[in-house]
């Protein structure tokens, strides 16, 4: 059985892993407990009544936490003229065509984010291979395939959240770090769950949000009550 370090044990300390916390106070307790020597993630997970495995019932979309997320954005760009300068403007890493497309086929993947114009899909395309499985093909329910490139690249640096329930029903994503204060990590849990409220599928049948969790990194997990999070159901 592995070791359970003093830091994690000192973490677990005080906390009933079974019990049901209000949101506020399971935002205190878990960020009082990421101790690590980083400025850890907090992260939260939620179990839907969804099985994505049909259509009608797949929960995909963004929000714009109202915080941020704390995690410097890296943006790639798929554009050509005026629309590459413009991406270039509004604080792009990365703008290109066919030259970003063959760095990314031979393994250059230096961004989180990949923004395109529709007139660049056709290049876009073939690296679906590649993009496809890390989350960052560009798609146009996302915002990401777009003519207002420089919308899309401002609001992915300031902290753009994309997210796609997991096949087991799970829906998770960062929502900020450790270092911010608990107001704005209720603030900005509340604005995620109120999103994936408000992606509801049509097909989802019976109970939507089951359960919402929350940790941080290195520390332990916390159930959070439902009915402490605004516009929860």
């Amino acid at each position: 059985m592995a070791k359970v370090g003093k830091r994690l044990k000192a973490a677990h300390e005080g906390i009933d892993r079974e019990a049901f916390y209000d949101l506020p106070q399971a935002v205190h307790l878990i960020r009082e407990r990421a101790t690590a020597k980083f400025d850890e993630s907090i992260e939260v997970a939620m179990n839907l009544g969804v099985d994505p495995r049909h259509a009608d019932q797949m929960v995909r979309g963004v929000v714009e936490l109202p915080h941020g997320t704390g995690k410097t954005m890296r943006v790639a760009v798929f554009a050509k003229g005026a629309k590459a300068e413009e991406a270039k403007a509004a604080g792009a890493d990365l703008v290109g065509a066919d030259e970003l497309a063959a760095d990314i086929q031979n393994g250059t993947i230096d961004f989180d984010r990949c923004i395109a114009t529709p007139d660049m899909m056709g290049v876009v395309g073939r690296l679906g291979k590649v993009l496809g499985p890390r989350g960052l093909m560009p798609n146009p329910k996302l915002g990401t395939v777009t003519m207002d490139v420089a919308t899309a690249v401002k609001a992915a640096k300031a902290g753009q959240v994309q997210f796609r329930v997991e096949k087991s029903g799970i829906v998770h994503a960062g929502v900020g770090r450790a270092s911010f204060t608990e107001e704005k990590l209720v603030d900005n849990v509340r604005a995620f769950v109120d999103a994936i409220n408000k992606a509801k599928p049509t097909g989802a049948k019976g109970t939507y949000l089951k359960k919402v969790s929350l940790s941080s990194t290195m520390g332990p997990g916390l159930k959070v009550n439902l009915g402490t999070i605004s516009g929860a159901a």
